[in-house]
């Protein structure tokens, strides 16, 4: 096998691999060997004949197809690493002449990611995004924390928006009594949504022991075709009604909810929390306002396939998203208002933004010489591996050499931005 590259133009690399006739002859010899036995030739038992005699019974060409495709298959990613060459979509291959006892030569063109030279990327001026942590701030998250240690005690009042109900119910369409509709003993928590619109409303004002007629309509979009729209009697009965009872913000409090043995320190232990955060917030503003100047001070000229691909990723993306949410693509596109096509191309200017910032980012780090070292590869992995509940050693030997690239890649990546923020010129704001 031999390589040659032949040229380079904009986008799109040519270049050849060569194969001998000895090459070829043995690819054929090994298809024949691990084949023959799908072969029937009268005379001999079946897995028996010749190859000289199969090449005559079926043509010379029998065998040519699945070597060459053997050669190919290991002689292609190799060439792409001796010559330096990176596709981004699949090569048209040009076998020209093949003939028997001869060798042959395979003509690819591939479209490659763009040679990129950055500029302009040291000394970007940025204003300073700062976020303050408030007194206010830290109120909300103990606010939080009492309403996650909240308990339920049953109270003797009429029910109102936020209470939790214990409920009998039987639903009528037609004064038909429809499958699905009845429960006893049901918690409902007033003002959650979870019931059919206009259901939970009509609860709040009953006390213990009293019973209602509720009246609703079913959504068109309800999942029982018969029900679709349909109106619909709930005849309901309250047995207890619950409030909500929320603990004091106190040092007992404090000491149940945390490590902590008083609310003052509780307090003092959010507050860094929420500084943290902030200041994380703001730096990764600032850091995608570099992204932004850099981007927009760089021309590239992208391949339509890489954009075309970038498209597919962000709305494959998207769609899990949905589909994640409850809801079917089709169900979205028909409350947007918009087809699967549409909204796809939607996503070009996005997916253009992503692949040319991508693309800076490799370049820069390839001009500064930033590359992910073996121990940041090493504590990456182990982070991941915890989260996994895995040995760093097993999760590695399952990613593969293609997944720890990826996981280098994403470091480097990291550690570029960084460069480029630690060079940016930063205005107070």
């Amino acid at each position: 096998m031999k390589p040659t590259l032949i040229e380079r133009v904009d986008n799109e690399t040519k270049f050849s691999i060569e194969f001998s006739a000895d090459e070829f002859e043995n690819a054929q010899f090994e298809v024949y060997k691990n084949n023959r036995a799908k072969f029937t030739v009268a005379g001999f038992r079946k897995g028996k004949a010749p190859r000289r005699l199969i090449e005559t019974h079926y043509g010379e060409d029998i065998f040519f197809e699945d070597a060459i495709n053997g050669l190919v298959a290991d002689a292609y990613p190799e060439a792409l690493d001796e010559l330096g060459i990176e596709p981004v979509d699949r090569p048209n291959m040009d076998f020209g002449e093949i003939a028997k006892g001869k060798g042959f030569t395979l003509t690819a063109t591939v479209t490659v990611s763009p040679e990129v030279t950055p500029k302009d990327y040291k000394g970007v001026e940025i204003k300073a995004v700062s976020y303050a942590v408030s007194d206010e701030d830290v109120d909300k998250e103990i606010e939080a924390l009492r309403d996650r240690n909240a308990r339920l005690v049953v109270v003797d009042r009429p029910a109102e928006d936020g209470d939790t109900v214990i409920i009998d119910y039987a639903g009528f369409a037609d004064d038909v009594q429809f499958d699905g509709g009845t429960a006893e003993r049901q918690s409902l928590k007033l003002g959650a949504g979870r019931f059919i619109p206009g259901f939970e409303e009509q609860l709040t004002g009953l006390r213990p022991g009293e019973e209602k007629e509720v009246r609703v309509t079913f959504p068109e979009s309800y999942h029982a075709e018969d029900l679709a729209g349909k109106e619909a009697v709930f005849r309901c009965k309250v047995h207890e009604v619950k409030a909500e009872e929320k603990p004091e913000a106190n040092d007992e409090f404090a000491q149940d909810v945390s490590e902590f043995d008083t609310l003052e320190a509780l307090r003092a232990d959010i507050r860094a929390k929420l500084e943290d955060a902030a200041l994380s917030r703001s730096e990764l503003e600032m850091k995608n306002a570099v992204l932004e100047k850099v981007y927009l001070a760089n021309e590239v000229a992208l391949p339509d396939v890489m954009v075309e691909t970038q498209m597919d990723e962000l709305a494959d993306e998207f769609t899990r998203q949905i589909r994640y949410q409850g809801l079917s693509p089709e169900q979205y596109y028909e409350y947007a208002g918009r087809d699967a096509a549409t909204f796809r191309e939607g996503m070009r200017e996005d997916a253009v933004k992503r692949v040319k910032t991508r693309l800076l980012v490799r370049a820069i780090a390839e001009a500064e010489g930033i590359e992910a070292a073996e121990e940041e590869i090493e504590k990456e992995i182990a982070d991941m591996a915890g989260m996994y509940r895995m040995t760093p050693e097993k999760l590695r030997e399952s990613m593969g050499e293609s997944g720890v690239k990826m996981v280098a890649d994403d470091i480097k990546n990291r550690k570029t931005v960084d460069f480029l923020f630690a060079n940016a010129s930063v205005e107070d704001a």
